[in-house]
């Protein structure tokens, strides 16, 4: 990352270098993946994270673009790499085990071209292609093996609190942290050199590498100079502009036009990023000043923000008209109409726009016409559903839902909306059953598995259902076994020992699926296992508390798996 680490996948056809057997040994690609799965559950969870799809969709479409020349960067997993983005004001990305990349939104709006995000994103791709996080546990073995939690939650912490970050890698054995962050130094060099063939291959300007690393260089000076020398995660961003100035040497500058989808993603990220009176001011009079830029996609996307801006402020009326007047000025231009059917921004806001005003009907017929001109849109397909409850078409909502999950079965969302509109027909077996497949496709098979238990016992459970019940059982089962001893011999390797609780968290889980079923009486806290060396608690007697109360712990719930016995607002209880 800029300040943290990345992980997965061998990219030897594209002459990068491939690891050796200690990486491959110490941690699979398969593993990587399901660490990286359980901490995304876990910060898909959290208020900072933007959950906006016309942005989730632009940083995957930017991001897949990266890697079309380079598909063995995917790593033998073939992974599909996941782009996000987090509410934070420094200027950061990160990347976790699996091929999960985030950026924050201040990165985002701070880019003045799309070259230097990508730049940014090939950075962070580059540290999943060399599988750092592999070979930094393999480096570990020398060190009497860090807690691999202990790494992940210095990393968040830095994101906004040094003093944290640097009292988390203090208590975790600090030669053998040194040594950690000694290699990450050299990570950080070489997903510099990896990013920088990426950006270039994909005929992005790569002089705006060096231009973003010289803004970073600037900002690092506020606020990341009280962190020791020897525990910064990345080398002096002086030495890594040189690097970058060197290879420039000799290559033509590229005059590129940057794209419209750029402009309306950074439009949407500054006024979500802070939806307070004050945030939604600045934000005004941000694209207010911007509408009169030179650049014709800056000053549509300024009156696109403004538009925005007044749907945050509950001016309906007002946001509708400046959205018509972008869309009538868009579609007038021969350079641009084709956004309006490549780009979900515009659709997207006017179904937002038409909710929010009571107008059912017409949010309807805005997500039709939208789902036609942008089909592969997973948030257009979303809103769809949502324009299709509001007008109380519950059954039609059930039928295109089943749809999409037959079409996308890896989407975990489409499944709690399926889900969430069983629950509302009293169809409790069936809702049970589409929880435990969202569940599953997060990464928590033991919650799945409760799922599962809860649907069979369900009155209204029909043979059918039985019968997918008991498949998909077998198949989860065999996967916990193998992720319970995956969890051990990692725990072993990092030097943890079992300590035994109660009844290893069984009770808090029994106690979940009685809440699920509606007994709100029965969710008690009960104590669970813990876990021995370096002060780690897994469990205990107070499943909220995190092991520091700050945004970034609070994405870990006390471990790096999520726990069946957490709360969690998405489940909706049977009736």
């Amino acid at each position: 990352m800029i300040a943290a680490f990345g992980f997965v996948g061998s990219v030897a056809a594209q002459n990068l270098p491939t690891l050796g057997d200690t990486a491959r040994e110490d941690l699979s690609p398969v593993q990587e993946r399901k660490i990286g799965e359980q901490i995304m559950y876990s910060v898909r969870r959290d208020p900072a994270y933007l959950d906006d799809a016309p942005t989730i969709e632009y940083l995957n479409k930017l991001g897949n673009r990266l890697l079309e020349k380079h598909p063995d960067a995917r790593g033998e997993a073939n992974y599909d790499f996941q782009f996000f983005a987090v509410r934070d004001g420094t200027l950061n990305a990160f990347a976790f085990p699996g091929g999960f990349i985030g950026f924050h939104s201040a990165l985002i709006l701070t880019a003045q071209t799309e070259s230097e995000l990508a730049s940014v994103m090939g950075h962070e791709i580059g540290h999943v292609a060399q599988r750092h996080i592999a070979r930094g546990i393999g480096g570990q073995k020398q060190d009497a093996f860090i807690p691999i939690a202990s790494l992940i939650l210095a990393v968040l912490a830095a994101r906004s609190n040094t003093d944290a970050a640097t009292a988390l890698l203090l208590g975790g054995q600090g030669l053998a942290i040194q040594r950690q962050l000694s290699f990450s130094r050299e990570a950080e060099r070489e997903a510099d050199r990896i990013g920088y063939q990426f950006l270039k291959d994909a005929d992005f300007d790569t002089y705006g590498m060096e231009a973003f690393f010289g803004r970073l260089q600037n900002a690092y000076r506020n606020y990341s100079d009280n962190i020791p020398p020897y525990l910064r995660s990345h080398p002096v961003t002086g030495e890594r502009i040189a690097d970058i100035q060197n290879r420039n040497i000799g290559q033509r500058y590229k005059q590129r036009i940057d794209p419209l989808d750029f402009y309306l993603t950074q439009a949407r990220v500054r006024v979500l990023q802070d939806a307070t009176f004050q945030g939604l001011s600045d934000a005004k009079i941000f694209f207010e000043s911007q509408s009169k830029a030179i650049n014709v996609e800056a000053r549509i996307a300024a009156q696109y923000g403004l538009a925005f801006t007044a749907l945050k402020q509950l001016e309906y009326d007002k946001a509708l008209n400046l959205l018509r007047e972008t869309v009538q000025q868009i579609a007038q231009s021969p350079q641009l109409k084709h956004w309006l059917k490549e780009s979900s921004a515009f659709a997207s806001l006017e179904i937002d726009i038409h909710l929010a005003n009571k107008q059912p009907a017409l949010a309807l017929k805005a997500a039709k016409q939208a789902l036609q001109d942008v089909p592969l849109s997973r948030g257009l397909a979303y809103q769809y559903v949502d324009a299709l409850l509001a007008n109380q078409l519950t059954e039609e909502a059930a039928v295109f839902l089943r749809d999409q999950v037959s079409l996308y079965r890896s989407d975990s969302k489409l499944y709690n909306e399926l889900a969430k509109i069983y629950a509302t027909q009293g169809k409790q077996a069936l809702q049970h059953v589409a929880l435990a497949e969202a569940y599953a496709i997060d990464g928590n098979t033991e919650a799945a598995l409760l799922q599962l238990d809860i649907a069979r016992r369900e009155k209204d459970v029909q043979y059918y259902d039985l019968s997918v019940i008991d498949a998909r059982e077998r198949e989860w089962k065999e996967r916990r076994v193998d992720e319970i001893a995956e969890e051990k011999k990692r725990l072993r390797l990092s030097g943890f020992s079992f300590s035994a609780g109660s009844n290893n968290g069984s009770q808090d889980a029994n106690d979940k699926a009685r809440t699920i079923d509606g007994d709100k009486n029965n969710n008690r806290n009960q104590n669970g296992s813990s876990l021995d060396g370096n002060g780690w608690i897994y469990g205990g007697s107070n499943y909220g508390n995190s092991l520091f109360n700050n945004r970034a712990g609070n994405w870990l719930d006390n471990s790096l798996r999520p726990r069946a016995d957490l709360p969690d607002s998405r489940i909706p209880a049977s009736k």
